[in-house]
């Protein structure tokens, strides 16, 4: 196999497990936070039904987790596999982060067994509610040391390059680059965004299915009402992050928005197609790239023409930004009049078209989550570490990767397809409804 092709399939196959990973990582980020809302609703108001649902979700939590720490256990292999002389590289750099990212899983894992193992056994709620705040808090610690090392990746400082190797090194200062504070914020918030989607899509179909129980109404009205509060916030730090492209990487947001000419007053460009170099069929938004840059509608915005042919990212790039972008803006509009059809009593949130769109709306979600990922991640290319190693020289000459990628592809779809059927058999053989008349009968009163 020639070196070019231990590129191709390295780059595949770390597409593929970060691409599996990721759904994972998400639901292990956001799901917790939701659960300790659902039991903290439950708390303040002494519904049961609110109890019920972080007990549920908790159940179905430990599942992803499972899968999750195989498929990140998977890509710290990988790296070092796929990808040695980055890591021989930079890996003094990284090693901090990713240790952090150990720590906080392992500080997240304890406190969710004993959370597990702690029901019922406390008199007052509030005591095992505590025991979700470290469990919360690892979860986003994880996601924020692991997106560190990615940041890092998109802007490399706190060391100095002699001879090709890194000295001078201070991993804080590596750690705290420009690109952490935007990309740490929009992949945790992303994440509760979400967890919070998938959730309410789950609800709306129990619903659709035909069990009008109340429980499922109120899991669906605290999952739409926390996925418009995070929907909003995931739009707000969008935009700080082109902000922070049109600064640190132009190339990137250049190739994302098909922006080949430097110019002021530059339009956003949404879909169309590129025909010998011209947009077609494309939607303009006057002004909107300055403002999105530089909060300036006349601001002169850096474009394709700046930069060295070979080091300009794959233009689909813009394909990616636009589902993202639109997925995005739906969830918010989706929530959004939910929100307020319930305070205003419209009846069509409560019709079967909308329940539908709601389920929809947990993959749709998904696939944002996927798409802003491969924006980032292909949007850097042609590096791995930007300006200083490109992709082709951090990866192995391996000639065996087209092999590890198949037993890898293969793993994941075990590992999905069983992950689903687990989850699946969990909640059909223990349906909401006998749950809250076993808990009833346990205590001898009505729970409702």
């Amino acid at each position: 196999m020639m070196n070019e092709e231990s590129v191709f399939y390295s780059r595949i196959l770390t597409e593929t497990t970060l691409s599996f990973h990721i759904i994972y990582a998400t639901i292990g980020v956001g799901v917790p936070l939701m659960i300790m809302i659902a039991q903290w609703v439950g708390i303040k108001k002494n519904d049961e039904h609110y109890i019920l649902l972080a007990r549920r979700w908790a159940r179905g939590f430990v599942i992803t987790v499972a899968v999750g720490v195989v498929t990140g256990t998977a890509i710290g292999m990988q790296l070092s596999l796929l990808w040695p002389n980055f890591m021989e590289l930079a890996g003094n750099i990284i090693a901090l982060p990713l240790f952090l990212e150990t720590f906080a899983f392992f500080f997240e894992a304890i406190f969710l067994g004993i959370y597990l193992y702690t029901w019922d056994r406390f008199e007052n709620q509030k005591k095992h509610l505590l025991l979700l705040i470290p469990v919360a808090i690892g979860a986003s610690f994880s996601a924020v040391f692991i997106t560190i090392v990615n940041a890092f990746m998109n802007a490399p400082q706190g060391f100095d390059v002699v001879n090709g190797e890194l000295v001078n090194i201070s991993p804080l200062l590596a750690m705290f680059n420009p690109a952490m504070p935007t990309k740490v914020a929009h992949v945790v918030v992303t994440a509760y965004m979400t967890s919070a989607f998938v959730l309410a899509a789950i609800a709306a179909f129990r619903l659709l299915r035909g069990s009008n129980h109340i429980y499922h109404k109120k899991a669906l009205f605290l999952t739409m009402k926390v996925g418009l509060v995070f929907s909003i916030t995931s739009a707000i730090i969008g935009d700080f992050s082109g902000k922070y492209l049109a600064e640190y990487q132009p190339e990137k947001l250049a190739a994302a928005e098909w922006h080949f000419e430097t110019e002021g007053s530059a339009p956003l460009v949404m879909f169309g197609v590129l025909d010998d170099g011209e947009i077609k069929y494309a939607i303009k938004i006057p002004f909107a790239l300055s403002i999105l840059a530089h909060s300036n509608p006349t601001a002169e915005v850096i474009g394709l023409d700046q930069f060295p042919k070979d080091e300009i990212p794959p233009l689909y790039i813009h394909y990616l930004f636009d589902i993202m972008v639109t997925i995005g803006v739906s969830m918010v509009g989706l929530s959004g009049l939910y929100w307020l059809g319930i305070k205003l009593k419209w009846v069509f949130v409560n019709s079967k078209w909308y329940r539908i769109l709601i389920v929809l709306g947990g993959p749709a979600s998904i696939i944002a989550i996927e798409t802003g990922w491969w924006l980032a991640e292909v949007g850097r290319q042609p590096w791995i570490l930007r300006g200083i190693m490109r992709v082709e020289d951090a990866a192995t000459t391996n000639p065996h990767v087209d092999i590890m990628l198949i037993l890898f592809a293969g793993l994941y779809l075990v590992l999905g397809i069983g992950s689903i059927v687990v989850l699946s058999r969990m909640f059909k053989k223990n349906p909401v409804e006998q749950e809250i008349e076993d808990r009833h009968a346990e205590k001898g009163g009505d729970i409702l």
